[in-house]
């Protein structure tokens, strides 16, 4: 039985990565109700980041849910999970058929508005080993994602279009050869969640 009978899915072309871009994904309700219960009832939180010896307050809400000791250690940062709520343990697991990969936990990331942002960064932290498979599902307002390459100046930067209900799933040597961001834009937006499937390797 197929459970994204109105899913088109797209291969994204880049050197070195593994890129694949699911529209129109089913999620268990649309995707505007789906971002007003996110938004009204994760357990938000604001924290800091230590870049270049810097401390800075992130310019967005984030949350950290998954089973137990899935902790996660960036940029100075270890976060503890939650438990599963309900309706993300039923993403988790429509995440998990539509990348064809296991997740034990999930980062959820509130913009706001147009100020919000993430800065440029590759998921490769060692506990989410040496290939991790993420899959980033959108919801909100559609902001341009874009992704720079890592080791190779003359790759041209993609900047891909995530609308919502899309699920961009990131896999093979991706982390390796590429980095990511979503900049802060002068137009201004609604907000937008998105929400990050993972691996923890717990014995790491």
């Amino acid at each position: 039985m197929d459970l994204f009978p109105e899913a088109s899915s797209e291969v994204i072309s880049a050197p070195g990565a593994s890129l694949l871009l699911h529209r129109g994904v089913a999620l268990g309700l649309s995707s505007d109700a789906l971002l007003d219960e996110l938004v009204r009832d994760s357990a938000w939180r604001t924290g800091d980041v230590v870049l270049f010896g810097r401390r800075y307050r992130q310019p967005r809400l984030f949350a950290w849910y998954g089973d137990p000791g899935a902790s996660y250690r960036y940029s100075g940062t270890t976060l503890e999970p939650l438990p599963w709520t309900r309706r993300l343990d039923d993403l988790r697991r429509r995440m998990e058929m539509l990348a064809d990969a296991p997740f034990n936990s999930v980062l959820l990331n509130y913009y706001r508005d147009q100020q919000d942002a993430m800065g440029l960064h590759a998921d490769d932290e060692p506990e989410l080993g040496d290939r991790p498979v993420i899959a980033s599902l959108s919801l909100g307002a559609p902001r341009p994602f874009r992704l720079k390459h890592r080791h190779d100046k003359t790759v041209k930067a993609l900047k891909l279009p995530l609308p919502p209900g899309s699920v961009l799933v990131m896999a093979g040597d991706t982390q390796v050869n590429w980095k990511h961001e979503l900049p802060r834009q002068a137009r201004p937006c609604g907000p937008r969640v998105n929400l990050t499937f993972r691996y923890i390797y717990l014995s790491r």
